[in-house]
């Protein structure tokens, strides 16, 4: 008989130890489970998903109960450990120390580490089905967990800690949504990850960054004689130009090449021909951020909008599609003076266009150019110099060799880009 109840408490032993196991794994892998995943589970009707959704949902309570449980097995451990001590090898103060240093380890390696190991590495799995025991618990044990949490709440507020509201910890900010992203590369495919990075960075760019100069922006002139102005728009690779009268500081508006179709068909394209077929310019001021812009493009119904500085003149051109393509990359409709010239030589260099952007260069070439300072490589080269540089002339900037090809007045006409053998197969990989 002794034998059989010594066994027995052997059995409720190790059932307590289990029970123990199953509250940390249960409070491990509830708090360490993706809420966002969760939310998404629950909303698709997983059952597990929503009774844990409603438990993280009154927290305070969650953990009330998982503590409870676990305190209340871990107690009766200890005190059939003890029983069980007395009843083999006698009473004695070294017996019952061994005890419980056997206890101690056993609940460390049985009862807590490995199970909130496992919570920690398979959330999912155990926080859903730990869910459907926890939501019953919770209702037996309501009122010992509410009268716990009577004097919890009393510390908490002798502390002057605030609780946050359901869901409110779990914001995300831009810069934390932007690592998310990062972090899922191998989890999202390529072009949908590339695109998701670019849209989150819109809001560090601004319009300057993507913005054809004003020396490269194709205007015609009201003032030019009409087979001049027809010949323009015929040959024109835009469906809309910027219309001035004398010089770029006077704009007039923007005109759609469909609007005159008729007036290239046959009738004479003159100046009030082309005056009463403009659409209003639309200004917008430099450093605004593409997202901004992008709303606002949306928000006017415009697809094409002028750069102005705080003096108000023009800097620039800014359309709707050289926003989408920091999105989604170039558009192969793109017309050949859009973003500078880039033409690949017979030994793998670049001969490149002093007008040609940055983020353009650095995003074709796969290089890593500063983009917090000038916005075209001519501004770059100037920038470094100090000066006009001479043909022939080489710089290293950063890491990329850059010769001097071409110079005209005041600026650099061509360059020559060796691009490091690390660079280019980096720019292979991204193609």
């Amino acid at each position: 008989m002794d034998s059989f109840s010594t066994q027995s408490l052997f059995i409720v032993l190790a059932v307590l130890l289990l029970t123990s196991a199953f509250f940390s794994a249960s409070e491990t892998a509830m708090m360490a489970i993706n809420r966002y995943r969760l939310r998404h589970a629950a909303e698709s009707g997983v059952r597990g998903a929503m009774r844990a959704q409603a438990l993280l949902d009154r927290t305070d309570k969650l953990l009330g109960v998982i503590l409870l449980g676990n305190n209340l097995v871990n107690a009766a451990s200890g005190t059939l450990s003890a029983v069980l001590a007395i009843r083999l090898f006698g009473d004695g103060e070294v017996v019952l120390f061994t005890a419980t240093l056997l206890l101690t380890f056993a609940i460390l390696v049985f009862s807590e580490v490995t199970p909130k190991v496992m919570g920690a590495s398979y959330p999912e799995r155990i926080a859903y089905p730990a869910a459907f025991v926890l939501t019953p618990l919770l209702k037996l044990a309501y009122p010992v967990v509410w009268f716990v949490n009577l004097f919890v709440q009393g510390i908490l507020r002798t502390l002057r800690i605030r609780q946050p509201e359901p869901g409110q910890g779990n914001s995300l900010g831009l810069q934390e949504l932007r690592t998310i992203v990062l972090e899922s590369s191998g989890r999202l495919p390529r072009e949908h990850h590339r695109i998701l990075v670019n849209l989150l960075e819109l809001e560090g760019i601004t319009v300057d960054d993507v913005m054809t100069p004003r020396s490269q922006i194709e205007a015609i002139d009201a003032e030019d004689a009409p087979e001049r102005l027809r010949q323009q728009i015929a040959t024109s690779h835009h469906t809309r130009l910027v219309v001035q009268q004398g010089s770029p500081d006077h704009v007039l508006g923007v005109l759609h090449v469909r609007r005159v179709l008729h007036a290239l068909a046959g009738a004479t394209l003159d100046a009030e021909t082309l005056k009463a077929n403009l659409e209003e310019p639309y200004f917008v001021p430099a450093g605004t951020p593409l997202f901004t812009q992008l709303r606002n493009f949306q928000s006017a119904r415009r697809r094409l909008a002028l750069v102005v500085d705080e003096y108000g003149e023009l800097q620039g051109l800014v359309t709707l599609e050289d926003l989408l393509e920091e999105m989604v990359g170039e558009f192969t409709t793109q017309a050949p003076s859009d973003k500078g010239y880039l033409r690949r030589d017979t030994d793998g260099s670049w001969l490149v266009e002093g007008g040609v952007l940055l983020r353009h260069l650095n995003r074709k070439l796969g290089l890593e150019l500063p983009l917090d300072g000038p916005k075209t490589l001519n501004g770059l080269l100037l920038e470094q110099f100090e000066d006009i540089p001479e043909a022939g002339v080489s710089i290293k900037l950063g890491t990329v060799p850059v010769e001097i090809v071409q110079t005209q007045g005041r600026a650099v006409k061509i360059a020559r880009i060796h691009v490091p053998k690390q660079d280019e197969a980096s720019r292979n990989a991204s193609i």
